[in-house]
């Protein structure tokens, strides 16, 4: 069998953690100080796949409810000719697809129940190529959106679909009929009065925030624009991209290529003080979970100052042997970044299990109307474990240089003279 051969500041430093039967209390302190870099970093890595998660899940939830980037004009009649600016946009490198939609806000009253809420137009067979609206349903079928239905009292009703949430709240089921109070006028012959439709629950849909399930609706296209009095105009057209993050480029894009009066806008610009707060809070709870790293630290410090007193005789004999303080310097230096490494490793196995654990089988339920989700995601990252795990190690490298250079400037004369 072939001989390993390693050099003797190696064999030394790995001989000198495993403690002599007299040394039990060095073992102790540098098994604690591994548990504290390992506690650290495990700790680190879960906060971080939980703010990763949340900004994951969050993103999904609104992309999948809303397009990547929404075109509209400047003034608010809407736009007349959107069949052609949808053929020009389409056309615009990155755009995968588009479709009209009219957005509003209406009553909604029940038997029991009334609620203000969004209303959105869409057409269907459009809607489904740019967001997940379809997925999304839970009971019913989204395509009855765009049928008339007839029952005694009226000779046709126009489908809607509503959030599980609302539907709750108002007592709704599917095949309901309902009415929708618009703020647009009328004149009838007692003077201005609002808007009135009926409508028959077709769908409800669960985007999983509770904010969009409380207080979204969705027509067809033409049953918006009676509801509104817009005739053939649409509020705006959602745009889909290849690259959700390259929405700011492409949106520009489109905005050179439609020209004034039309404004485009991304999903990070629309939603950007909610994204911005995230990361704010992902950058500073990083900060503070590395003190706890911070913390182990000492105890590396403390387990190598006590180990250098330990071994002052070891220490003088070897520099007398011929060992430069080089040498003395990197055995423990090397000590100190095992007990880093070693750490480091186990934290990084333990924080990626209980992340996968927890976010597998959806340990920790949350109050969909607090937190928008229902239970907490745990996403990890590479980058964000690399980044960890580098700071973990520098910092039990920096913990390192005050014991190993004492160590080092040890002179072997008082080290052998009461020997």
């Amino acid at each position: 069998m072939k001989k390993i051969n390693m050099p003797y500041e190696v064999l030394i430093g790995l001989r000198y953690l495993r403690a002599k039967r007299k040394q039990t209390v060095i073992s102790v302190i540098s098994a604690i100080s591994i548990a504290g870099v390992a506690v650290g970093v495990a700790a680190l890595i879960i906060v971080l796949a939980v703010m990763t998660g949340f900004e994951m899940d969050l993103r999904n939830k609104i992309l999948g409810t809303n397009s990547h980037i929404v075109v509209q004009e400047y003034h608010a009649q809407g736009i007349e000719d959107y069949a052609s600016l949808m053929t020009k946009i389409n056309q615009v490198p990155g755009v995968r697809s588009s479709a009209p939609f009219i957005y509003g806000q209406i009553m909604l009253t029940s038997s029991s129940n009334a609620s203000g809420l969004v209303l959105r137009g869409i057409d269907f067979q459009q809607e489904k190529q740019v967001t997940d609206l379809a997925k999304n349903i839970i009971q019913g079928d989204l395509r009855h959106l765009d049928s008339t239905h007839k029952d005694d009292s009226s000779p046709g009703i126009a489908g809607m679909a509503v959030g599980n949430e609302l539907a709750r709240n108002l007592g709704l089921f599917v095949g309901d009929v309902i009415s929708a109070i618009s703020p647009v006028e009328r004149i009838t012959p007692m003077g201005l009065a609002p808007k009135f439709l009926r409508f028959k629950i077709v769908a409800i849909f669960s985007s999983g925030m509770y904010e969009y399930d409380t207080n979204l609706a969705y027509v067809s296209l033409r049953a918006a624009q009676r509801l509104f009095n817009m005739k053939n105009v649409v509020t705006g057209i959602e745009v889909k991209i290849s690259n959700i993050f390259q929405a700011g480029k492409i949106a520009r894009d489109i905005q050179n290529t439609l020209g004034f009066p039309y404004l485009t806008r991304d999903w990070m610009e629309m939603n950007k003080n909610l994204f911005s707060a995230l990361k704010l809070e992902k950058l500073a709870m990083f900060i503070i979970l590395v003190l706890i790293i911070l913390v182990a630290a000492f105890n590396i410090i403390s387990t190598l100052v006590m180990m250098v007193m330990e071994k002052s005789k070891d220490i003088a004999i070897l520099k007398s042997m011929g060992a430069t303080s080089r040498s003395i310097l990197s055995i423990f230096i090397l000590e100190g970044l095992i007990i880093g490494l070693v750490g480091t490793i186990l934290g990084c196995c333990a924080g990626t299990l209980i992340c996968w654990v927890f976010d597998t089988f959806h340990l920790i339920k949350l109050a969909g109307d607090i937190y928008y989700i229902s239970y907490l995601p745990f996403k990890m990252k590479l980058l964000d474990i690399t980044l960890v795990s580098f700071a973990s190690i520098v910092i039990s490298f920096l913990a390192t240089i005050y014991p190993a250079w004492q160590a080092s400037k040890l002179d072997p004369v008082m080290g052998l003279r009461y020997e």
